[in-house]
């Protein structure tokens, strides 16, 4: 079963009863094409993130995307960004060093490949899940060389402080840019709803 062939059922089942739940409208594909449900919902979620089909009740503008779950990505990354921050500046010693090493990894070889990956690619449907983790690694390794590459001509050089405030900086800074991207993504769906 090909996506195309979801997506047209779907297309087809909206003609077919325009008032429809989302729920109902994901049943009733299911059923009729004998997928899974969860398959059929993320179809219906990519129409919609793509404009192919519009939600009532769901208001399209960049302020409701920030508040939305849509956005909730930016504000967890923006959690791990703090957490990591405040663990490898606190903690010294005892039983919660592991935390430090495993939130300070996260930040080092994680984070800023993935603002990088989210900001490159907005829309979210152009990388599968695995070659977002793969890319978001392979670019953290690349970012950070040139990132002490930079710090090593500052007058602070490389040491602890300037290494943890560059890194979430420019972390920090890509996260906003794939943000406004994606709010504006998603802005413009509006214009391009044909549901």
């Amino acid at each position: 079963m090909d996506n195309r062939d979801i997506r047209n059922a779907i297309k087809n089942a909206i003609n077919t009863n325009q008032c429809a739940s989302v729920s109902e409208l994901v049943t009733e594909v299911s059923r009729a094409l004998g997928v899974p449900k969860g398959l059929v919902a993320y179809e219906v979620m990519m129409m919609w993130k793509n404009g192919e089909l519009e939600l009532e009740g769901v208001p399209r503008n960049s302020v409701a995307y920030v508040f939305s779950v849509e956005g909730l990505w930016y504000w967890v990354s923006l959690a791990l960004v703090t957490a990591s921050i405040l663990a490898v500046t606190l903690i010294g010693g005892g039983p919660l060093i592991y935390l430090r090493y495993g939130l300070g990894a996260l930040m080092l070889l994680f984070m800023p490949g993935y603002a990088l990956v989210e900001s490159l690619y907005p829309r979210g449907d152009e990388l599968s899940p695995l070659e977002r983790l793969a890319l978001s690694i392979g670019l953290s390794l690349a970012v950070l060389p040139l990132i002490g590459l930079v710090l090593n001509y500052t007058p602070w050089g490389i040491r602890f402080v300037p290494i943890v405030v560059s890194t979430n900086a420019v972390t920090v800074t890509l996260l906003t840019v794939a943000l406004v991207r994606k709010a504006r993504i998603f802005e413009a769906g509006e214009d391009r709803c044909q549901g």
